[in-house]
């Protein structure tokens, strides 16, 4: 899935540089052929040749003889125009160009965070399955009286100790893959990570905080993915 979404980036990004590399060739060459316009160059030795004329004439500007300042030709007005519509072309084609690149980049960082949040919640309904047996074997062991564990009765210890060090373990395995347990007990109430299932006034405690735990909650690299069921206490 990410080859397939870097192939698919790395293509529209190309395509978006070959057009505007396009684009700008096209303005360029525009706006070499009007300047080597022919009219253009029959234009300006004229020019020059007039300027030499009046300066050797002694005939002074046209703002200090007070003359009006003659209009210029078809070819300069010609040029000035299209010298204009390149230029917003340009323009255009540069804004269209920065507007394509950062919807690409938009696209890209979009894109990393799929694949980061694919891989780190990607066993997330794995877990959750898994989350039921770590309940059954919490339940086992604390369903066995602490009495009846000793070496009496050898059976009995050695089944019980057998579902601690599979309790144990399975959680050292939850930890190592961003699994957490949450025990709240005593602790603020939280309604992100917390599920309260009944409010009761307790002696002794805050309100607001967590009197009993009935389900303990999970957190897998810090979302919470199944909160915990509490019993808040509540003011008198």
């Amino acid at each position: 899935m990410r080859l397939a979404l870097s192939a698919c980036l790395s293509a529209w990004t190309l395509a978006v540089k070959r057009k505007m590399a396009n684009w700008c060739v096209r303005v360029i060459r525009q706006s070499s052929s009007i300047i080597a316009s022919p009219s253009l160059v029959r234009t300006t030795p004229r020019l020059l040749c007039t300027a030499a004329q009046q300066k050797s004439s002694g005939t002074g500007t046209e703002e200090e003889n007070g003359t009006q300042k003659p209009e210029p030709g078809a070819p300069e007005k010609a040029f000035t125009e299209e010298k204009m519509q390149l230029e917003e072309q340009l323009k255009d084609v540069t804004d269209k160009y920065k507007r394509a690149l950062a919807d690409t980049e938009n696209l890209r960082q979009r894109s990393q965070k799929m694949i980061d949040d694919a891989k780190l919640y990607g066993i997330q309904g794995f877990c959750k399955d898994l989350l039921e047996v770590a309940d059954i074997l919490e339940k086992a062991t604390e369903s066995v009286p602490k009495t009846e564990v000793s070496a009496a009765n050898p059976h009995l210890k050695n089944l019980y100790d057998g579902l601690v060090m599979t309790e144990v373990q399975i959680q050292k395995v939850f930890k190592k893959h961003g699994l957490v347990k949450l025990n709240p007990d005593s602790q603020k109430f939280d309604p992100y990570e917390h599920e309260a299932v009944f409010h009761a006034p307790v002696e002794g405690k805050e309100p607001g905080t967590v009197a009993v735990v009935t389900k303990v909650g999970y957190k897998l690299h810090g979302r919470t993915l199944r909160p915990a069921l509490v019993g808040v206490v509540k003011a008198p």
